[in-house]
């Protein structure tokens, strides 16, 4: 998701960025001082390793210390940051030139070397990186995984110089230039190893990176992280001088303290707030679009949601647009399918029947299906979620006659853990922010059997064959069509119900102007300067 992810908050699915000032639930109290430093409310990260990192609140902190090969335009096209150029005349063997110039926050220059140990680091299975799956393409990943991996580094990746080095894939990929601004393909300093393939136990605490902020301190945990200007950085220069990423356990203390001025950006405006947040803030209420998906998961390994036909039977139970209108007031839009709005190959309602509301066929398919008598809804506290559950838990109540309850997890980080051990937790929430804007990235992490993200056990071996089929087509077209029908797939499968899609809703104090959210759910660190 780099946006790249999961997302913890729920009107969007939250986006972080800037920071410094203010208290919540996390925090060291105060307000923005002086015309350089400003705040930004984030929830408490999972990690922050650039190959483990794929939630949304630590690829934020990420995106300021760490610059991409390539970032994409208004149209969601590539364009080089970090590379000089990306190339390949058969999207199978790739050439990256990297820019001259760039150095790690130690001053280490960074050469093609960082790229080839980050990624064998990550695609390395004993590591047990969150990202490991995003290496797949490469030629040599499948002789790093396993408990005993017959080798250590990807045979695919190899150093030309220092600034250049070649990524041959196992098969072609039409999307891999495109793929490359995700967090997980950010390099890694020599210093960040205590020996080849290790890393330090304390490069999490206070990551090196190569982007336009560098750490000051290390990382507060529940509290905050606090970053400050790069001056060696030779791309663009922020316009501040300090971030504090403030981390809050609940959004409803962090837009307290927007509306007293005393933190600077609030990604998410909390659904509770929603009816009255653009008279509160007036202005420095915002809105843009963004790539978030929200939707309700199984553990399609339990026994009590293994059948597809309960699955899709408590999705038809749900009244999306009634929710979306009640509860977040407009600011999302009802999903009836599985891939973004805002990508090319969308298709409106390609979740089919199951994707309607209908409670009369409902609650004959879940009989018939044998539903569980109980119904529970887990989801993290600290993400804003809570209304929006309690009004799911009711209409399931109402519309197909069992006991139905939302139960909260203190953290994002918690539920994952638990949903990873698999840990009894009933239906889970989840949200989605692209990692690359592609129909592919809503896909293979979230459903493939082996998917980065697939927390919920799903396994098809005919969506799996559709999804690497598009992966390797020649042209756009032929990709979009491969990957429709592995969505079509998940239309008869239902291993998640796609609830709504997302746009920034976001809030911004006195003190900050410039203030811009992309379609990743990320603050733009370089654009947002102090007001004056």
């Amino acid at each position: 998701m780099r946006v790249r992810r999961l997302a913890a908050w729920t009107a969007l699915p939250l986006a972080v960025t800037l920071g410094l000032a203010a208290c919540g639930s996390g925090g060291d109290g105060g307000s923005s001082s002086g015309s350089s430093t400003v705040s930004i409310q984030i929830a408490e990260p999972k990690h922050l390793v650039p190959t483990n990192t794929t939630e949304t609140s630590g690829a934020q902190v990420l995106t300021g210390l760490f610059s991409p090969l390539v970032d994409y335009d208004a149209q969601n096209k590539p364009y080089e940051v970090a590379a000089q150029s990306v190339t390949s005349s058969d999207n199978k063997v790739w050439t990256i030139k990297l820019k001259d110039g760039f150095t790690f926050h130690n001053g280490e220059k960074v050469t093609s070397e960082d790229y080839i140990n980050a990624w064998n680091y990550g695609a390395y299975a004993p590591n047990g990186q969150d990202s490991n799956y995003f290496f797949e393409k490469i030629a040599g990943y499948p002789d790093l995984q396993g408990k005993a991996p017959k080798a250590k580094e990807m045979s695919g990746l190899k150093k030309v110089d220092d600034l250049t080095f070649q990524v041959t894939l196992a098969e072609p990929y039409i999307d891999f230039r495109t793929m490359l601004g995700y967090t997980a393909f950010y390099p890694m300093p020599e210093a960040a190893f205590s020996a080849p393939g290790v890393l330090k136990d304390s490069y999490e605490q206070a990551p090196i990176g190569q982007g336009p902020f560098k750490m000051k301190g290390t990382w507060q945990h529940d509290s905050k992280i606090d970053v400050e200007r790069y001056d060696a950085y030779p791309g663009e220069k922020p316009k501040v001088k300090d971030i504090q990423f403030r981390i809050y356990q609940q959004l409803t203390a962090a837009y307290a303290d927007v509306l007293a001025d005393n933190l600077d950006v609030l990604p998410t405006i909390p659904t509770e707030s929603l009816s009255t947040a653009p008279t509160d803030l007036g202005d420095r209420y915002k809105t843009s679009p963004m790539s978030s998906f929200q939707f309700l998961a199984f553990p399609t390994f339990d026994k009590d949601y293994s059948n597809p036909d309960v699955r899709k039977a408590i999705s038809m139970a749900i009244d999306r647009d009634e929710i979306t209108k009640s509860v977040f007031k407009g600011s999302q839009q009802s999903a009836r399918s599985f891939v973004s709005p805002v990508l090319p190959g969308y298709r409106e309602n390609s979740a089919g029947a199951a994707g309607e509301f209908n409670p009369t066929e409902a609650k004959k398919l879940y009989q018939a299906a044998g539903g569980p008598s109980k119904i529970v809804i887990s989801y993290n506290g600290d993400g804003g979620h809570k209304d929006w559950v309690d009004a799911t838990v009711n209409q399931l109540k109402a519309n197909l006659g069992v006991d139905a309850v939302g139960s909260a997890e203190p953290k994002f980080a918690d539920l994952l853990t638990k949903v990873e051990k698999k840990t009894p937790v009933g239906a889970f929430r989840m949200g989605w922010v692209m990692d690359y804007p592609t129909m592919e990235d809503y896909l293979g992490p979230l459903y493939s059997t082996n998917g980065s993200s697939n927390y919920y056990g799903y396994s098809n071996p005919e969506f799996d064959k559709l999804v690497k089929e598009g992966s390797a087509a020649k042209t756009q077209d032929e990709a979009i069509a491969k990957y429709q029908q592995a969505e079509d797939i998940l239309a008869k499968d239902m291993p998640v119900i796609p609830l709504r899609f997302g746009e920034n809703v976001f809030g911004h104090s006195s003190k900050v102007k410039n203030v811009e959210m992309d379609l990743f759910q990320r603050v733009n660190l370089v654009k947002i300067e102090a007001a004056s």
